[in-house]
């Protein structure tokens, strides 16, 4: 065993790897920012001079990769920096967040990329990656510089928040994603549609005396993507949906074998329309919260693979945005540090398995965007998440580490948390 570098031993742990299949007890060995080693053969005092931490038989797997983080910087610190976002990330369990181009300036040029990957470097405690912007300042009129910004850092393109309208312009857009093999991930919002709609249109939004937005609005707009993607065969990625008819456009244009892929937020897994209750504006979102029917969908599209990913869409909004009348409030949840413990609400309820749930957190979201990380091999980064899957918590909003405390989840009682989180093998948060 080469004796430079600090050498820390995982011991006692159950080892879950979504790549590979793994779900074993045994033992890990980071070297150098990186596993050295993994396997039942490693215990306490197995490998000479080497630090250990006895796991206690808790699980260890993949740092989570969260593919949708509004950061706030540049030009809304006062909701998020990317040292506050980071630092909830560590204490949700997740080692790499993607950060969306919504921020003032809009992230569509070299320079912002380069500003981003810089600030990251000196204030943040995960990996940070930027998206860049796929139309100038995310106005849908004009394409962006799709390859220097890739060549810059930039791991995706994305319109954040806002649709492309213009279907010529999204054609254009797959067609130079795809001479790049970029990856293009689109919000699906048909507005004229959805124009004023504050929630899901439907009973509840009637009873509330709230105008809604039609389920329609984001699968037809999926459905003419799915048709330019056949167009132009570029990788295209449904940034979130959230309504069982997506998802069986989804489903249709991966039987086709079409370069597609999407994503579902935790919120949109976990809560539906009647949590709004009584004009509970932290449960404004875009795509708004929808039927009990469409939540079932979109868990039961986790369970079976159809969905790929499972993003936080951590959004954070200070009191200026959400102390308002339900109609005027701003739309977006924080929720770095509750995904995990409210995606670990399906598998206790026994709807999803726990290897389904990590791949759909951190193996696929590293495959789809060209990482090495989301895997537990010999060789691959050391980022890694100490979980305890039975620990019952509650989310006190005093406690978290965002700067903007606007959860959907705020008193909710969870099961599983992160107890460490390890980034290129050094712990950057320990609970308690």
């Amino acid at each position: 065993m080469p004796s430079h570098g600090k050498l820390l031993t995982l011991v006692n742990a159950r080892l879950i790897d979504p790549a590979t299949g793994l779900d074993a007890f045994g033992g890990l060995l980071i070297e150098d920012g990186v596993i050295a080693d993994l396997g039942a053969h490693i215990m306490e005092g197995s490998v000479a001079g080497a630090e250990s931490l006895d796991c206690g038989g808790r699980t260890v797997a993949p740092g989570l990769i969260d593919m949708m983080v509004f950061g706030g910087e540049p030009g809304h610190e006062h909701r998020e920096t990317l040292a506050t976002a980071s630092r909830a990330a560590a204490a949700g369990g997740v080692t790499t967040i993607c950060c969306m181009p919504d921020t003032d300036p809009v992230i569509d040029d070299v320079a912002l990329v380069d500003f981003i990957l810089r600030r990251a470097r000196d204030t943040a405690l995960v990996h940070v990656h930027p998206m860049a912007a796929m139309t100038r300042e995310l106005k849908g009129e004009e394409m962006a510089e799709i390859g220097l910004l890739q060549d810059a850092g930039a791991v995706a393109f994305t319109n954040g928040k806002s649709s492309v309208a213009n279907a010529r312009l999204m054609r254009n857009v797959l067609s130079y994603a795809k001479d790049y093999g970029a990856l293009i991930v689109h919000h699906l919002e048909d507005t004229s549609l959805a124009q004023e709609g504050v929630m899901n249109e439907g009973e509840v939004a009637t009873r509330l005396g709230l105008r809604g937005v039609p389920a329609a609005a984001e699968t037809m707009m999926l459905e003419r993507d799915i048709r330019l993607v056949e167009l132009t065969g570029g990788r295209y990625h449904a940034g979130q949906i959230s309504c069982r008819a997506s998802l069986d456009v989804i489903r249709a244009a991966k039987s086709r074998g079409l370069p597609v892929t999407c994503s579902v937020s935790v919120n949109h897994l976990t809560l539906n329309e009647n949590d709004i209750g009584p004009y509970r504006t932290f449960f404004k979102m875009k795509p708004p919260l929808r039927a009990e029917d469409d939540r079932q969908a979109m868990v039961e599209g986790v369970a079976s693979g159809d969905i790929d990913v499972i993003v936080s869409a951590h959004d954070p909004r200070g009191a200026e945005g959400k102390r308002r009348p339900f109609a005027e409030a701003a739309d977006g949840a924080a929720g770095l540090e509750t995904m995990l413990g409210a995606a670990l609400r399906l598998y206790h309820n026994g709807e999803v398995t726990l290897q389904r749930l990590l791949e759909a957190m951190s193996t696929t979201p590293a495959r789809l965007l060209g990482l090495d990380s989301g895997r537990m091999a010999k060789g691959a980064p050391a980022d890694l998440t100490l979980i305890d899957l039975e620990m019952p918590w509650r989310v006190e909003l005093e406690q978290l580490c965002s700067k903007s405390k606007n959860t959907p989840f705020e008193g909710a009682r969870f099961e599983g948390r992160a107890l460490v989180t390890f980034v290129a093998g050094r712990p950057v948060y320990h609970y308690g």
